[in-house]
C-alpha cells in the first residue's frame, strides 16, 4: 500500500485545473484606502451611465461580468471569474466523468465527425460508428456551431434521451438514432505493453488518475514477468495538467521519499511542501518521462520532481512553463455566484527552481518531426509568450514551450522509440539511467 503524499494545508482541498488550482476559503486582507473607494465610486458612476444611456439597453449582468474579467485579466492570463455554469463545468472536468454519450469527436467540414465511440457506452450500444458524421442534434443542425457548443448539447442529465441525425458512408439516407445518456467515465490513463516495456500515458490529472495509473501498472506487471520488464515510459506529452493532489500522488507512486513540490505565496508563512512516502509501485524499474510543449502545470510538477530526485530521465522538448498556482474562491454562500480564480502562488520543484515562464528542460532533447502539412502552422509558444504573464525568476529570452505534436502511429513516434531504445540498451546516453546519488533538493 502506498502512503499518500502528505498534503500540508489544513482546512483546504488541494486541487488544480489545467492551469493549476488550489481550492480555498477567502483570506484576510488589509483594508482598502480612501483612494480605492473613490475609484470604486467612479466605476459605479460609469456603470449607471452605460446602463441608462447606451444606444441599446445592455444586459446588466453581462456588463458586470465583463468588468470583473477585465480587472482580473489585467493581473495575469490565469486569473478570471467563472459564473455558476463555468464553475460547475470545471468541477465536472476534474471529476473525470459526466452525463453524456461516450464518443470522441472532432469538427470536419462544419459537421461533427465521430472519431470513435467508447466501448460499452450509450453511443456504442445505440450503433454509432467511427466515421459517422453528426448533422443534427435533437433536430437542430450542427452547421454553424462550434465544436464545444455541439459537445455541450450532447452532454446532459443521465437517463435523458437525445436524437442524433447521422450521415454514414455507403448509406444514402440520414440515420436517426436515439441515445439515452449515461455516466461517462473519461479514462485518465491509457496503457499498453511495448514488448518488454510498460507504456503509461497520463491524459489529464482528474480524480481518476491515481487509481487508473495504479491499475495500469498492476496490469503491466501481470503481462510481463519482473525479470523481463525493462522499465516504463511515462508519457506526459500534450497533458495540460489537472488536480494537484493527483500529480503529487502520481509522483509518490514511483518515489520512496523526498519532496514532490512546494507552493510559495506572497508571504513566507504561506509556503507549503508536499512529500512522498515509502512505496514504489514500479519496484525501482527505470523510468523515462516524455514531455513536449503541450506538457503544462501538473505535468511539469511530476516531470520536475522525478527529474530533480533522479528517479527518471526526462526526454523530449521544452515544456509549456506554467508554474503559477490559482486559488478557487467560491462566491456566495454555496457558490451560487460562481467562483473567483486568482493567482496566489508559484510552485517549485524539489531543487527549489521555479518553472514559471521557463518550463522543464529535458535531460535528453529529442525533437518530434512535424508532418509537412503542419510545418509552419503548429503553434509552439509557451507560458512566456502569453501577454501579461508573471515573469519567472529563471525566465530568459529563450522562454518556454516547444512543438506540441505526437504522431498518431507509435511506429512514427521518434521520441517514444528513442525512449524504448534507451530502456532496451539499443541506445546509450549519459543521462540514462540517472544517478540517484546526485538527487538535488531545496536548501
Amino acid at each position: 500500500m502506498i502512503r499518500r503524499a502528505s498534503l500540508v494545508l489544513a482546512g483546504a482541498l488541494m486541487g488544480a485545473t489545467a492551469m493549476g488550482v488550489i481550492y480555498s476559503a477567502v483570506l484576510p486582507a488589509e483594508a482598502a484606502g480612501a483612494s480605492t473607494y473613490k475609484e470604486l465610486s467612479i466605476f459605479g458612476d460609469v456603470f449607471e451611465r452605460v446602463r441608462a444611456q447606451y444606444v441599446t439597453p445592455p444586459q446588466e449582468d453581462k456588463l458586470i461580468e465583463a468588468a470583473i474579467n477585465g480587472m482580473l485579466a489585467s493581473l495575469d492570463p490565469h486569473s478570471s471569474y467563472m459564473n455558476a455554469k463555468d464553475a460547475e463545468d470545471m468541477r465536472t472536468q476534474t471529476k473525470g466523468e459526466f452525463g453524456g454519450l461516450g464518443i470522441e469527436v472532432t469538427m470536419d467540414n462544419d459537421l461533427v465527425k465521430v472519431i470513435t465511440p467508447i466501448d460499452d457506452t450509450p453511443a456504442a450500444k445505440a450503433g454509432v460508428l467511427a466515421g459517422d458524421y453528426i448533422t443534427a442534434i435533437d433536430g437542430q443542425s450542427v452547421r454553424g456551431l462550434k465544436l464545444e457548443d455541439a459537445v455541450e448539447k450532447m452532454r446532459g442529465e443521465v437517463k435523458t434521451p437525445i436524437k442524433l441525425t447521422l450521415m454514414r458512408k455507403g448509406v444514402d439516407k440520414p440515420i436517426d438514432i436515439t441515445v439515452i445518456r449515461d455516466v461517462i467515465a473519461v479514462a485518465a490513463v491509457k496503457s499498453r505493453v511495448e514488448g518488454d516495456v510498460g507504456y503509461l500515458r497520463i491524459i489529464s490529472f482528474t480524480e481518476k488518475t491515481t487509481p487508473d495509473l495504479e491499475a495500469a501498472i498492476a496490469k503491466i506487471k501481470q503481462q510481463v514477468p519482473a525479470d523481463k520488464l525493462k522499465g516504463y515510459v511515462l508519457d506526459l506529452r500534450l497533458n495540460p495538467g489537472g488536480l494537484l493532489d493527483q500529480a503529487i500522488n502520481v509522483a509518490d507512486d514511483v518515489l520512496e521519499r523526498g519532496e514532490v513540490v512546494s507552493t510559495r505565496g506572497r508571504n513566507p508563512d504561506e509556503t507549503r511542501r508536499f512529500n512522498a512516502g515509502p512505496g514504489d509501485l514500479t519496484d525501482g524499474k527505470p523510468i523515462i518521462v516524455l514531455i513536449n510543449g503541450g506538457s503544462a502545470s501538473a505535468s511539469e510538477i511530476v516531470a520536475g520532481a522525478l527529474q530533480d530526485l533522479r528517479r527518471a530521465t526526462v526526454l523530449g522538448t521544452q515544456s509549456f512553463g506554467k508554474g503559477s498556482v490559482q486559488t478557487i474562491i467560491p462566491l456566495g454562500a454555496s457558490g451560487e455566484n460562481g467562483a473567483l480564480r486568482l493567482t496566489t502562488a508559484l510552485y517549485y520543484t524539489p531543487s527549489g527552481r521555479s518553472i514559471q515562464g521557463t518550463g522543464i528542460t529535458p535531460d535528453i532533447k529529442v525533437d518530434e518531426p512535424l508532418p509537412d502539412d503542419l510545418k509552419g502552422k503548429l503553434v509552439t509558444e509557451g507560458e512566456s509568450s502569453l501577454r501579461g504573464h508573471i515573469k519567472g525568476q529563471n525566465e530568459t529570452d529563450t522562454g518556454s514551450g516547444s512543438a506540441a505534436y505526437v504522431p498518431p502511429d507509435p511506429k512514427d513516434d521518434v521520441q517514444l522509440n528513442y525512449a524504448l531504445d534507451l530502456l532496451r540498451g539499443a541506445k546509450t546516453d549519459p543521462a540514462f539511467p540517472p544517478n540517484p546519488e546526485k538527487a538535488v533538493s531545496s536548501k
